[in-house]
């Protein structure tokens, strides 16, 4: 009885962490990706009639330019990470998205205000790009340096957890929606609930994140610095003494954002639009595979945990460039709702492998000092050439008569990935708090061909 105690209170920390670091990213989601999962109600509201292809490619359009902020975003919150902490970056990126949600929820249609409402919708994505671009790499940091060394690959798959529920929600939503309110209702003003109910969500979220704490390694680090470094700490100065590391961020980023965009927030679209599947069963067809995608997702980072970040990404990148193409040719050809069910589980399984490990294997590669800054802004960079254009990208050969160019367009991206990750040395064993510092885990020491600390373990290419 007298043991019990000390060790459960890390471990009630532990949870703490991984929760308050967590429910904040959901919520960011939810707002993120359900502007994607209601477009295609809203789409008609601000734009005038035409085309429901080009309508769907012109909100797609304003999704992308969410994107191409995240590196500002990534840049700027990345920069208050590193000199501010971990818990201002957290902070300041919900509160941003509190805002960005109030905007589309009030945004006026085109039949009151014309092109007015596209221009409310589109401050609203900057500044969604904004509050996700620093989300991303304070929420990756922070769940990798609250852990234990021998456990960072276990609680840094909870930001895709998070992502993913934040995600389902917004699906559940749509869902419930869909069967309590006319399909005439839900293009009228339906679609503007889940945006309140995104804002309403993210006041809640940024009481919690004021009182959170700050990780070990940063307060460390601060205080192992003091003055002399905090000048340079968090700036674009620091991060270019790690350009190969920036470099490998983008080139391991690009195969993985582009199949989980695929396989997320267009697959809804794609069952609809061409493969002949209701908007209902679409959408249910994604709720559950991302309910079974977000299981897995502890479980595999567990996995790297015990034999490596390497053979989890590379069993990914392989994955989807064998794959790629014949599942999105089945999916279209689905028909109905367990083929497609099937086909979309197995697509996301084969994600899993970059999606449950990829925050940790980038946070790994920094230090503490340009950590935030140096996941934020490559990871934003390649979001927005690859992630946000990917829904754009599959709309743009569909309509030019070509749609499994995109097939092969994700397997490429994927088979690029896969080239960085056979190059590239294994992460786990990194000490974050410094160079030098050797902290083998618990489930497999560090062997002399395995990095054990910060500056011998930097990855190549």
């Amino acid at each position: 009885m007298g043991q019990a105690q000390p060790q459960a209170q890390p471990r009630a920390q532990h949870w703490k962490k991984i929760w308050i670091g967590s429910a904040g990213n959901m919520v960011e989601w939810f707002d993120w990706f359900v502007y994607a999962s209601f477009a295609t109600y809203f789409a008609g509201s601000f734009f005038p009639d035409g085309n429901d292809t080009a309508k769907l490619m012109n909100t797609a359009g304003i999704f992308a330019v969410g994107f191409f902020m995240r590196p500002v975003g990534g840049w700027l919150l990345g920069r208050v990470g590193d000199r501010r902490g971990r818990k201002a970056a957290l902070t300041l990126t919900v509160t941003l998205m509190s805002a960005s949600a109030v905007l589309i929820a009030a945004a006026p249609t085109y039949g009151v205000a014309g092109y007015g409402g596209v221009a409310v919708l589109l401050v609203a994505r900057l500044l969604q790009g904004l509050s996700v671009g620093g989300e991303y790499a304070a929420s990756a940091t922070y769940l990798t340096e609250a852990s234990a060394p021998g456990r960072r690959g276990f609680a840094s798959s909870f930001q895709y957890v998070s992502m993913t529920a934040g995600q389902i929600l917004g699906l559940g939503l749509l869902i419930t929606l869909q069967h309590t309110l006319t399909n005439g209702q839900l293009h009228d003003w339906g679609w503007r609930i889940p945006f309140v109910v995104g804002a309403l969500g993210a006041a809640v979220i940024f009481y919690l994140r004021r009182n959170m704490l700050e990780t070990e390694a940063y307060e460390a680090a601060t205080q192992e610095e003091g003055d002399t470094a905090e000048s340079d700490r968090g700036t674009i100065r620091a991060l270019l003494r790690h350009k190969r590391e920036a470099f490998l961020v983008i080139a391991l980023t690009m195969g993985g954002t582009v199949a989980y965009y695929t396989y997320t927030t267009y697959l809804t679209k794609y069952l609809s639009n061409s493969a002949g599947l209701s908007k209902q069963t679409a959408t249910l067809v994604s709720f559950f595979a991302l309910i079974v995608f977000a299981c897995l997702q502890p479980l595999a980072g567990a996995l790297s945990d015990r034999i490596g970040r390497r053979p989890l990404l590379i069993t990914f990148a392989v994955g989807s460039t064998l794959l790629t193409v014949p599942i999105l040719t089945l999916l279209k050809h689905a028909g109905s709702f367990w083929p497609a069910l099937g086909l979309s589980l197995l697509a996301l399984v084969v994600v899993t492998g970059y999606t449950s490990i990829n925050a940790c294997v980038k946070a790994e590669l920094f230090p503490t000092g340009v950590r935030s800054l140096g996941v934020a802004l490559p990871y934003a960079l390649a979001n927005a050439a690859f992630g946000g254009t990917a829904e754009y990208v599959a709309l743009w050969f569909k309509k030019g008569g070509m749609e499994s160019g995109f097939f092969w367009y994700v397997a490429g991206c994927a088979a690029v990935s896969l080239v960085v990750y056979l190059t590239m040395r294994e992460t786990r064993d990194i000490d974050l708090k410094g160079p030098g510092k050797a902290v083998p885990t618990p489930a497999s020491p560090a062997s002399p061909a395995s990095p054990t600390s910060r500056d011998d373990a930097v990855p190549t290419s």
